[in-house]
């Protein structure tokens, strides 16, 4: 190829270069977040029952004996057998320290049965902890609260956080002295559910005091705006 047609080909191809990143760079990116609370409406609780016993098999009995009789009483408390699930057993040796500075000796055993429950009547969640300690759990491991249904509120967030972005790009735009062209792409983050905020629930007086709190539903979005001529 001759000299003057690769200078040819360089001026041709450059200037489209050029203006494909004129174009490029013209645009505004911003981000935006969009935040609904709502007040949950379902609990779900990690309980279970651990015992002890001179042998295996006998802390493993003991520990299924009373894991039926949570079982029953959530039954009976209107928990759904939908709503329980086995969340972990467990069989492990318990040591002893001898006095005489041997090493430890293996003196029995410990058995565990967890279940992870939803409750979704949340007035009823203080009686049925009570219930369920009563009956025979001895460990409770955690509660989550948890809205059944997230999708109205995702909407509405999604909403909030397209709204969002568009208020920070007419903030820049106006900053810059130029004016804010038509969305060119918008692109979700996701949604997020964090830890509920601590509100207290109207409960039964002889119940465990339980703090349902706000459950916020957060969506975040990016959006790219063209700048105008």
């Amino acid at each position: 190829m001759s000299f003057f047609r690769v200078i040819a080909v360089f001026l041709l191809i450059f200037p489209l270069s050029a203006a494909a990143q004129e174009q490029v760079s013209r645009t505004i990116v911003v981000s935006g977040e969009g935040v609904v609370s709502a007040a949950p409406d379902m609990a779900t609780i990690q309980l279970g029952v651990t015992e002890e016993a001179d042998s295996a098999a006998e802390a493993m009995e003991r520990a299924s004996v009373a894991m039926a009789a949570i079982l029953e009483t959530l039954a009976e408390s209107g928990v759904e057998a939908r709503d329980v699930q086995t969340s972990n057993i467990n069989l492990s040796p318990r040591y002893g320290r001898p006095q005489d500075n041997t090493p430890p000796r293996v003196n029995g055993y410990i058995a565990s049965n967890m279940v992870s429950v939803r409750v979704r009547d949340l007035e009823a969640l203080g009686g049925v902890l009570d219930a369920l300690v009563r009956d025979g759990a001895n460990a409770i491991n955690g509660i989550g609260f948890s809205i059944a249904d997230t999708a109205a509120l995702e909407a509405e967030a999604r909403s909030q956080a397209v709204a969002d972005a568009r208020a920070k790009a007419e903030t820049l735009a106006a900053a810059a002295a130029v004016t804010l062209g038509p969305v060119q792409e918008i692109r979700e983050g996701g949604s997020v559910t964090p830890p509920p905020l601590m509100r207290g629930l109207a409960m039964a007086e002889s119940a465990v005091p339980i703090a349902g709190g706000e459950v916020d539903v957060r969506v975040s979005v990016s959006v790219v705006f063209a700048i105008g001529d």
